[in-house]
């Protein structure tokens, strides 16, 4: 059987983004603390700059 797909909430999704935007963790770093692949994590935190620069919120429960 292939890999079941995880689901995060858009709080998780927000608090991850922050280590990296408000409390200077590299990608890697703030990847691993939260177990998520540092490649979904950069996608969240380019939703989350966007979104401090006026764009609607994109964060999908």
């Amino acid at each position: 059987m292939g890999r079941q797909r995880r689901s995060f909430s858009p709080e998780f999704k927000y608090d991850a983004a922050s280590l990296v935007l408000d409390q200077g963790y590299s990608m890697a770093e703030a990847g691993r603390a939260v177990d998520v692949h540092k490649n979904t994590l950069r996608k969240w935190v380019q939703q989350l700059e966007s979104e401090r620069g006026g764009s609607t919120p994109k964060f999908k429960a």
